[in-house]
């Protein structure tokens, strides 16, 4: 083997790998970091992500309220307004909020951008300049 094919063969090692570290790779979170109670930060919004399966594709229940709005937890009508489906797959969590007269469910993407057992932050998918930013309770 001649220089020139060792060479060709180096620069299309180095163009692969360089290549290969551009590739963006989803985080992986974990649902027992995501589930329990979550403050927004600088607010009085809640989250609530619980452990109660929702239905057999993956699903669980969790519920949110603003007690700066005067909602609290116990006005929520269980399953009703203020109830919502979530999934989280990798780094993407998906909720589907439910409305009170239970025939509108509403998606809302979100993508993950930290989450650990005591902080969290995402934003909408298609807004990465919205992030928010919660406090586990």
């Amino acid at each position: 083997m001649n220089c020139r094919n060792i060479v060709r063969i180096l620069f299309v090692a180095f163009i692969g790998i360089a290549l290969c570290g551009c590739e963006k790779k989803q985080k992986d979170f974990y649902l027992t970091d995501l589930q329990g109670l979550w403050l927004e930060d600088g607010t009085k919004h809640y989250v609530r992500f619980t452990t109660d399966p929702a239905d057999e594709t993956g699903y669980f229940w969790g519920c949110e309220w603003d007690e700066a709005d005067d909602v609290y937890e116990e006005d929520l009508v269980y399953h009703g307004n203020g109830w919502f489906k979530y999934n989280l797959t990798q780094d993407q969590l998906l909720e589907v909020h439910r409305m009170d007269n239970d025939w509108a469910d509403i998606p809302k993407q979100y993508v993950m951008v930290t989450l650990s057992a005591s902080k969290m932050t995402y934003h909408p998918k298609d807004y990465k300049n919205e992030k928010v930013s919660f406090t586990k309770q």
